[in-house]
């Protein structure tokens, strides 16, 4: 996908300057392994992504204490919101659904964030560029797939196959636009995280091209915050699903 800027201004304004005719989105390596194809980038970033979450658990844990402190603080004041985050969506059953929510939340949120952080576009490669995770729809909808099937398995879980039921509610004619919404469920997060996460990655390499000092800092700073709070949206989504399943209406 290309974005056209030489038109807007004379083509003379960016002579020995910078090349900012064509900003390329979606420039990927790959690696073969046997006889399938491995999204080399979102690999590594999202690898980079995983050590990070390790360490600071890691961090955070190694020296518990009863009056919490440093790391422990932390880490215990994140737990904290997670759960309720879960308890807020999904109700009193939420405890076994706090790992899964969690880890959606905590993956999602530092994926955006290395993005936002880290102009991850200024490591040249031979071939493709690296971007934050979530900026390639693979790594979207792969974390959407889950919740899709977290969906299903806690309404089963607890309804057994009485869940199908509720298809048929409150009148059978509604049957096929409630089968379409459960199939729309993942779609929508996987494409609303990955099209702002790209956006905003987009606008950023767009003014570092263009001025590359001090314009696009506020705009990094904006990315932190829809950063966040695209993280916040898709963990409450999710657990709102699987609340919404366990209770069997709409």
């Amino acid at each position: 996908m290309h974005i056209a800027l030489a038109h807007l201004y004379p083509i003379n304004a960016f002579h020995n300057s910078y090349e900012v005719s064509g900003v390329e989105v979606g420039q990927h390596f790959y690696w073969q392994v046997g006889g399938y194809q491995v999204h080399g980038q979102v690999l590594i970033t999202s690898w980079v992504v995983i050590i990070i979450l390790l360490s600071l658990a890691f961090l955070g844990t190694r020296d518990l204490r009863t009056v919490p402190s440093g790391g422990q603080n932390i880490v215990e004041y994140v737990l904290e919101f997670l759960r309720d985050l879960a308890r807020t969506q999904i109700g009193e059953e939420y405890r076994p659904w706090v790992p899964f929510i969690g880890t959606m939340f905590l993956f999602i949120f530092v994926s955006n964030w290395s993005g936002a952080l880290i102009p991850w576009r200024i490591f040249e490669l031979p071939q493709g560029e690296l971007a934050a995770p979530t900026n390639d729809i693979n790594t979207t909808v792969a974390s959407a797939l889950p919740t899709s099937v977290a969906y299903f398995y806690a309404g089963l879980r607890k309804k057994g196959l009485s869940y199908f039921g509720r298809y048929v509610q409150p009148t059978p004619i509604l049957l096929p636009i409630n089968i379409l919404e459960d199939f729309t469920k993942p779609l929508s997060l996987s494409f609303r995280l990955f099209g702002n996460i790209l956006a905003d990655e987009l606008v950023v390499a767009v003014l570092i091209s263009l001025v590359p000092l001090v314009v696009p800092i506020p705009m990094m700073l904006l990315g932190l915050f829809t950063s966040a709070i695209q993280a916040l949206i898709f963990a409450t989504l999710a657990a709102a699903y699987v609340g919404e399943s366990m209770e069997g209406s709409h």
